[in-house]
């Protein structure tokens, strides 16, 4: 007998409006509809034909047992029209074969030549607060996280560019970032031509330059331009991948720990004595990172509350057959990290930030309800690099700053990744 997938129609829809209104945000909608309706439901608009799935049971079937039957790749988004064959949207033995080729530059034997960017990168922006200046670290972060991408995946001083790719950048974020585009493909999109023309403007010049005077080839573009099955084009998609998915992800969690930093000073002041005690007034270094299990903690629970990467998206390449259900061909199928890492049934005080949750010691998360860098083959491909990355950036602010969250409302905004907007504004001394 094939049970029939619930919708949220009636009272759970009514709850799940009132939800969203308070929250401003579709995820208290999400978690209503979980509450409400079960692991499996499903999301119908117009134009729009989708099935959410949530928790572990659910991250598995996504993640493994069902991967081989969906496809990543999704001819009509703009996700698709962006990275075009960026390993994120290719399936098969071609996304296997892309990702060979970039994982060297992200090996976690690569990252300890990193550390001086890192922290360098930090001490750029940095000059750049006053104190008694209000400061948003959700565009401070950004920074950061752009210049430390390029210079040590491409070996690009970023700076004299920041100010001119700017909008460019977050235009291209807006083109990826949900929105009317998922109800009808047919709808134009005004206003997104000259900021991806200036993305690929630049890229292209990169590459050029690049190939020109290769030198060592031991940074991500280096390697693809080394890589004789790879022209430009298809370098550019990687490049542009890697530069829209790996900064702003590290955006997102670098902008919400501080912001739940400044929520909880008692912490905050706690991993400022680990940051002082272990590397004192001196830059960070790779040895040290693995020696702050309080920094640890407080970003494996940022990544838990707010994991940048919230829902996964696939298509159902085939009919699917999940606990009952079955999901047709064509369907666009959708799982809900964030939601699954909120569950009251494998997580205590879901909602409460608690970064002893992940202490030395503190049992450890039933399998696949953790999931800020996904799970199975196709996890995360930058996650190492991106933990190493939070972590000095981190202790580079806390050496060399005193942070006071201001009071401004802040809500978690589903765009290209799980922002806090309108921004994350604290004081500096």
């Amino acid at each position: 007998m094939t049970l029939s997938i619930p919708s949220p129609t009636g009272l759970p829809g009514l709850l799940a409006l009132r939800q969203m209104w308070r929250e401003r945000s579709v995820l208290g909608a999400l978690r209503v509809f979980y509450r409400e309706l079960g692991p499996i439901f499903r999301l119908t608009l117009p134009g729009f034909n989708a099935v959410m799935l949530v928790g572990p049971e659910a991250a598995r079937f996504v993640l493994v047992s069902g991967r081989g039957d969906l496809r990543w790749r999704m001819e009509g988004d703009p996700v698709t029209a962006l990275l075009r064959h960026g390993v994120l949207v290719e399936d098969g033995e071609r996304h296997d074969t892309l990702r060979r080729s970039m994982n060297p530059a992200l090996h976690k034997q690569m990252l300890q030549t990193y550390v001086e960017s890192m922290w360098r990168s930090t001490d750029h922006v940095m000059a750049g607060w006053k104190a008694g200046t209000p400061v948003d670290m959700l565009v401070e972060m950004r920074r950061v996280a752009l210049l430390i991408l390029l210079d040590t995946l491409f070996k690009v001083d970023f700076s004299p560019d920041m100010d001119r790719l700017w909008q460019a950048i977050l235009k291209t974020l807006n083109y990826i970032s949900p929105g009317v585009w998922m109800f009808s493909k047919r709808l134009p999109r005004p206003g997104y031509t000259d900021a991806l023309r200036q993305m690929d403007a630049y890229l292209y010049a990169l590459i050029q330059r690049r190939r020109a005077n290769l030198g060592e080839a031991t940074d991500l573009l280096g390697m693809l331009i080394s890589d004789p099955n790879m022209d430009d084009h298809l370098i550019r998609d990687q490049l542009l991948t890697m530069l829209i998915a790996g900064h702003d992800t590290s955006t997102a969690l670098l902008s919400w720990t501080l912001y739940l930093l400044g929520q909880h000073p008692d912490v905050m002041a706690k991993a400022r004595e680990e940051v002082q005690a272990v590397i004192g007034d001196q830059p960070p270094q790779f040895e040290q990172m693995h020696s702050l299990p309080l920094l640890d903690q407080i970003i494996d629970e940022s990544l838990r509350l707010y994991p940048p990467i919230h829902l996964g998206s696939r298509l159902a390449a085939q009919d699917l057959s999940f606990n009952g259900y079955t999901i047709p061909t064509g369907t666009r199928v959708l799982y809900s990290i964030y939601v699954t890492q909120r569950m009251p049934e494998y997580w205590d005080a879901p909602d409460e930030f608690r970064p002893e949750r992940f202490a030395s010691g503190a049992p450890k998360p039933v399998p696949y309800t953790y999931l800020p860098f996904g799970g199975g083959p196709r996890n995360c491909i930058g996650a190492a690099y991106a933990q190493v990355e939070a972590k000095v950036i981190l202790a580079r602010i806390l050496q060399q700053h005193r942070l006071t969250l201001l009071p401004r409302r802040v809500h978690a905004h589903m765009g290209a990744t799980l922002e806090p907007r309108p921004g994350v504004w604290m004081g500096v001394d």
